[in-house]
């Protein structure tokens, strides 16, 4: 078996994708910094945390090897829901992680949860750019010798973690924020901070500079993008990087025209990442792709190490309570585009920007919920993956909203609905988290038009600028056209509408009519159990829905 996983190594290396630049270090052996990425609880999905763990076994007896992981590892399926992240702690552990950063999602939990589970961790979490109450939480950056190389690790989780995680995760019992991510409009003090923490590691001296990063590449990300930091910094070697689920592999000039590599490995542990530092100096980055679909490593391989221990102790205690079938449904109910494919045959995410079935069949749940509602509004970044055709489990429903956000009840104007509309389609054609998916109304939207919302230095929305184009048009409520001055009660989740989160800073002073009516997954599993198969064929059949959110020459 240990030949065979060194055959398919061996393939996957020469497969992976990469992208070089020169360095002076003349090691004895090579180093390897193998890495994951926003593994979202998907202990067991494709290559999976056992083999993770095999694979830097392998490896090992060929090079000097680390293992980092890029955040957001606690959140995403029942294992972390369950278990505030704890579980995945637990397998984290097994697996013999060396340096870790937190993604936007692994504060889901609460920053005192977190906390603690950085206390059990046997891995170092090093983040630049993450203050509460004013004092700098984790240590900026830390260093690793392994074989004749010193490595420094600096690391830093996106500002936008703000409005992406719950924003009453960062706030005092006022609702003041008393947390900071070194968020600004230009992007110059998160730079600035990764510039110094860059200075300091060097300082030690060591060889190599890797950013350990969870910034993503996504339209709306910036100004904090990978490429934001690179072209305004120096010395680091390398960015491996997060929180957009992309692989692009690139090479890009920093400040002073230095190449720096890029490397992204996706989610779910459908690739490994690894960065290679040779001894004739050169730098590379390169994907270990799990081609197998329907299988992963552990169950393929019959892996048997530390990690898969530790995972089928987790899935025993998890699989008592989400085993439990709670409806059914003869068709998919998706969050991708049932055609389209990426470059590397990897599925398509269109939640974000356009309209599915999944989405109108979690917006209606709300409705049916929300205690009189006229309209329902969520956002596209709180359906986390699609439910396949036959039956459904607690499991499945837990992976599609693994946040345990409360219903909300609020009454507004029709002005802020068209504000809040406004906002959650400003990055289009872009992925925005925020993107609104509605029951009871329905709009158009036209994204050819250049959008008039501004950002606060938080990412929140500022403004919409007066005068100038909208987005938006053609709103229905109830099949009637809203009316700006009238009064509305909209159903949502608390992190858009009470907290503010993705930035709907308009519904602040919103009078509040009810708060944490139901848990959404609870809504969502009481409304499926309402259903019969043959009601959710006739409603929810098509992938894209039944034509509550229009696209009107839209941008490319």
């Amino acid at each position: 078996m240990k030949k065979i996983l060194s055959c398919l190594l061996a393939l996957f290396l020469f497969l992976g994708s990469a992208a070089c630049a020169e360095t002076a270090s003349v090691p004895e052996k090579d180093l390897l910094i193998l890495y994951t990425s926003d593994v979202h609880c998907g202990i067991e999905d494709n290559w999976g945390y056992a083999g993770v763990c095999a694979v830097k076994q392998a490896l090992s007896e060929s090079y000097d090897v680390l293992l980092v992981d890029d955040g957001d590892h606690y959140q995403g399926a029942a294992s972390g829901t369950l278990s505030d992240g704890e579980a995945i702690m637990d397998i984290m552990n097994s697996v013999g992680y060396d340096v870790v950063i937190p993604g936007n999602h692994d504060f889901d939990y609460g920053v005192d949860n977190l906390l603690n589970l950085v206390s059990k961790a046997n891995y170092e979490y090093v983040c630049c750019n993450f203050f509460r109450e004013g004092k700098q939480v984790f240590p900026s950056w830390t260093v690793r010798e392994v074989g004749t190389h010193k490595v420094g690790f600096v690391g830093v989780t996106t500002p936008q973690t703000l409005i992406s995680c719950n924003p009453n995760n960062f706030q005092n019992e006022q609702g003041e924020y008393i947390c900071d991510f070194l968020a600004d409009a230009s992007g110059e003090k998160l730079c600035a901070a990764i510039q110094k923490a860059v200075d300091e590691v060097t300082a030690e001296g060591v060889d190599y500079v890797i950013l350990l990063a969870h910034l993503g590449n996504d339209d709306e990300c910036r100004p904090f993008t990978y490429a934001d930091v690179i072209a305004k910094t120096t010395g680091i070697t390398a960015v491996l990087d997060g929180h957009s689920h992309d692989t692009d592999q690139v090479v890009m000039k920093n400040k002073n025209g230095e190449d720096v590599v890029r490397s992204a490995c996706g989610t779910k542990l459908a690739n490994i990442g690894s960065l290679t530092i040779t001894r004739d100096g050169k730098v590379s980055s390169a994907l270990y792709p799990w081609h197998v679909t329907g299988f992963s490593a552990q169950t393929l391989m019959g892996l048997q190490n530390a990690a898969r221990t530790m995972i089928d102790k987790v899935m025993e205690e998890m699989n008592k309570i989400t085993s439990r079938v709670v409806g059914k449904t003869p068709v998919d109910l998706t969050i991708t585009d049932p055609t389209a494919r990426k470059d590397d045959g990897s599925l398509v995410r269109i939640i974000r920007q356009a309209e599915t079935n999944l989405a109108d069949l979690v917006t209606d749940a709300y409705l049916a919920h929300s205690g009189g509602a006229d309209c329902v509004m969520i956002n596209g970044g709180g359906i986390r993956q699609t439910i396949k055709a036959g039956d459904i489990t607690l499991g499945d429903l837990l992976a599609v909203q693994p946040f345990n956000n409360s219903l909300a009840l609020v009454q507004v104007t029709g002005q802020q609905l068209l504000d809040a509309l406004e906002w959650g389609v400003h990055v289009l054609p872009g992925e925005f988290g925020g993107f609104p998916h509605v029951a009871g109304m329905t709009y158009e939207v036209d994204s050819s038009i250049p959008t008039p919302c501004l950002e606060d230095d938080t990412g929140a929305m500022a403004q919409i600028i007066q005068g100038k184009e909208r987005r938006i048009r053609n709103v229905l409520i109830g099949g009637k056209p809203l009316e700006p001055e009238k009064t509305y009660k909209l159903c949502g989740v608390n992190f858009t509408l009470l907290s503010g989160g993705d930035g709907y800073s308009m519904f602040k002073d919103a009078k509040v009519l009810m708060k944490d009516i139901v848990l959404d997954n609870q809504a969502l599993i009481e409304y499926l159990q309402s259903l019969d198969e043959a009601t959710i064929a006739e409603k929810y059949s098509n992938p894209y829905g039944e034509g509550r959110i229009v696209s009107v020459n839209p941008a490319k």
